[in-house]
C-alpha cells in the first residue's frame, strides 16, 4: 500500500516538472519576436547590429534632414546628439513627426540605413519615451521641456 501511494507521487510529480517545463518552453518559443532591443544612434554606430536583427532605434529627427520620396516613402535622420543614422520609412507617419521630434522605430539595420516598418512619434509636447531621454542624457544634450 505503501508503495502504491509512493509511486503515485513520483508519478504526480513527474508530470508536473514535464508540464512546467514545457509550459516555459511554449511562453519562451512564443516571445522570441516580440522581444525588441532600443538602441540609440551612437549604439547603433559604434557596434553595428546584425541585418537580421529586429531592433527599436530612438532619437531626434535632424532638422532639415526630413525627405519624401515617391509614394508614401520617407527618409530622414535620427541623432541623439553624438551620432546620427539614416532612417526610411514607407507607410503614413504619425501627424505628430517633425523635425526636432523625439521619435522611436522599429525596424532593421541594412547596409548603414535604418529600415523602419513602424514609426512612433511622441504624444504631446512634453512627452518623450524614457529610452530616449536616458540615450539623450547620457549623450549630454537633453533639455528638460518647459511649461
Amino acid at each position: 500500500m505503501k508503495t502504491l501511494r509512493k509511486r503515485r507521487r513520483i508519478q504526480i510529480l513527474a508530470v508536473a516538472a514535464i508540464a512546467l517545463v514545457l509550459a516555459t518552453g511554449l511562453i519562451g518559443y512564443a516571445m522570441r519576436d516580440g522581444i525588441n532591443f532600443f538602441r540609440s544612434p551612437s549604439q547603433v554606430a559604434e557596434a553595428p547590429p546584425p541585418a537580421t536583427e529586429t531592433f527599436r532605434l530612438g532619437g531626434l529627427v535632424e532638422d532639415g534632414s526630413i525627405v519624401r520620396g515617391q509614394g508614401e516613402t520617407v527618409t530622414f535622420r535620427v541623432t541623439d546628439g553624438g551620432a546620427a543614422i539614416p532612417v526610411a520609412f514607407t507607410g503614413v507617419l504619425p501627424d505628430l513627426f517633425g523635425e526636432g521630434q523625439g521619435m522611436i522605430g522599429t525596424g532593421k539595420l541594412v547596409n548603414g540605413t535604418f529600415v523602419a516598418t513602424e514609426i512612433l512619434a511622441k504624444h504631446d509636447e512634453t512627452y518623450m519615451p524614457k529610452e530616449v531621454v536616458d540615450a539623450l542624457k547620457e549623450q549630454g544634450v537633453y533639455k528638460e521641456p518647459t511649461n
